[in-house]
């Protein structure tokens, strides 16, 4: 199959690349010209503008849009006054679903064919292969399968889940049809969601370890727990996440990566601990307002987030203000 990819960065590039590896032919464009030049280096074919790509496509055409969420839309808009109808154009990115329903049925009106495709995998996904969430028509998606089938990590790199017999699936193989146009992105945004929740879990208990050493602390301050002389482990956390990672009922990939990362950086200097969100953790949260389903997890774990970044100070603040107007404990600051 001969596609288009739109944006040429971390995801973008490598599920162009991926695809070039599995036999497909791929144009790409991309606002830096040394991204189209990598991807021509890789094998691929480079375009200057949008126009330049869709016209070095047949028909159907299918143009992959891998850009960031905040420009997506205008992206959309511009392909839809180049491509013809029969053309299918898929969102790879981080949209939130609603903007990919109505996108799909703006686009249905001039008979262009929509695809969302949530996508995880991160900067590991040319090596490992993909994760992808489908939503879209039935016949577009089993038209598109075979590139689908070349993006993603394939069967093999998990066991298969005890009773599953027969055929291997497509959702074996990394990559499921999850329903009509706004499906995959919806998927996605549960599993960022999900994502968020077991990060704040990881994050929490590695703290919960970090702060177990209590032999130096002053036995006088009101603030200390009445069991404090028990509290005398000095544990080595990057140690600890190895162990895990064997036989533990939590090891996961998640795991893995954060015990890279406490072996490359064991204080972890190089990070401020000002945690960023993508959006997809508040769409979910209000997808569960929305449904009236309790998310008590996954709704913490993206408050946490903006607690990290300061934005919790005045109601921290205000606390310690309560504290002392009715108790007179006055907290200096620190």
């Amino acid at each position: 199959m001969r596609f288009g990819m739109v944006g040429l960065g971390r995801m973008g590039g490598g599920l162009a690349r991926r695809a070039i590896r599995g036999g497909h032919e791929c144009v790409g464009f991309d606002p830096d010209p040394k991204m189209v030049a990598d991807l021509v280096e890789a094998g691929g074919g480079g375009a200057a503008s949008l126009a330049e790509l869709v016209a070095a496509l047949p028909a159907p055409r299918v143009v992959w849009v891998m850009v960031p969420d905040r420009v997506t839309g205008r992206v959309i808009d511009d392909l839809r006054g180049l491509v013809s109808p029969g053309d299918t154009i898929i969102d790879g990115g981080n949209s939130n679903f609603r903007h990919s329903v109505d996108r799909g049925e703006a686009l249905a009106i001039a008979n262009i064919h929509f695809v969302d495709v949530g996508t995880s995998g991160g900067v590991f996904g040319l090596e490992r292969g993909f994760c992808l969430m489908v939503g879209g028509e039935p016949a577009v998606v089993a038209r598109l399968a075979p590139l689908f089938d070349v993006l993603v990590a394939g069967h093999a790199s998990a066991p298969r889940s005890r009773g599953r017999t027969g055929d291997i699936t497509s959702a074996e193989n990394g990559w499921l049809h999850c329903g009509q146009g706004g499906a995959g992105h919806f998927a996605k945004m549960i599993h960022n969601g999900i994502e968020y929740g077991m990060m704040a879990a990881m994050a929490e208990g590695m703290n919960l370890l970090a702060h177990a050493n209590q032999k130096g602390a002053d036995p006088a301050d009101v603030s200390a727990v009445s069991g404090l002389p028990y509290y005398r482990f000095d544990f080595d956390l990057p140690e600890l996440t190895e162990l895990w990672r064997r036989g533990s009922v939590i090891s996961s990939w998640l795991l893995d990566l954060t015990a890279n990362a406490l072996h490359e950086d064991p204080s972890l200097e190089t990070y401020a601990g000002s945690v960023g969100d993508s959006g997809e953790g508040r769409w979910t949260a209000r997808a569960a307002i929305d449904l009236g389903v309790p998310a008590h997890v996954l709704s913490a774990a993206l408050f946490d987030r903006f607690a990290s970044r300061g934005n919790a100070a005045v109601a921290n603040k205000l606390l310690s203000a309560m504290r002392k107007q009715f108790g007179g404990h006055l907290e200096p600051k620190p």
